[in-house]
């Protein structure tokens, strides 16, 4: 069953999830980041930018190239490879869930992420997923 890790009260989510992105490509981790159009191009320019030392290759699951990416950005996990690992940027429950080894929830501090945040993880406690929570201190 898949795992599903909280990382909460972020004060910036995009340079943690470049962190938590930067992490699994060292490991050599293939991922899905899924949210809406506007978060995945503040992540794509982030990423980009984000260490001086490190590269991340990283494209839109809508790239020819994205079969042969290790960390696929998507709207619609409908066109993006099959990835273990997904991180979730955005505000609903992804769908095709069950066939993840493990789903990591981007909760930010503002009152409508932690909201958001709270349904999700009610959700995923009522199905019997197991869950891990992680307060971040930034």
């Amino acid at each position: 069953m898949t795992r599903v890790d909280f990382h909460t009260c972020l004060q910036n989510p995009l340079d943690y999830t470049c962190r938590l992105v930067r992490k699994a490509y060292q490991a050599e981790r293939q991922l899905i980041v899924l949210g809406e159009p506007a978060i995945l191009h503040a992540l794509d320019k982030r990423l980009w930018i984000f260490s001086p030392l490190d590269f991340i290759p990283h494209c839109m699951a809508s790239s020819a190239l994205a079969d042969e990416t290790p960390v696929v950005l998507t709207t619609n996990l409908d066109q993006a490879p099959y990835y273990p690992i997904m991180i979730n940027l955005g505000r609903e429950v992804p769908q095709q869930l069950m066939h993840l080894d493990r789903l990591i929830e981007i909760i930010g501090n503002k009152k409508h992420e932690l909201e958001a945040g709270r349904k999700r993880y009610g959700f995923y406690r009522s199905r019997g997923y197991t869950l891990n929570m992680y307060k971040k201190t930034e």
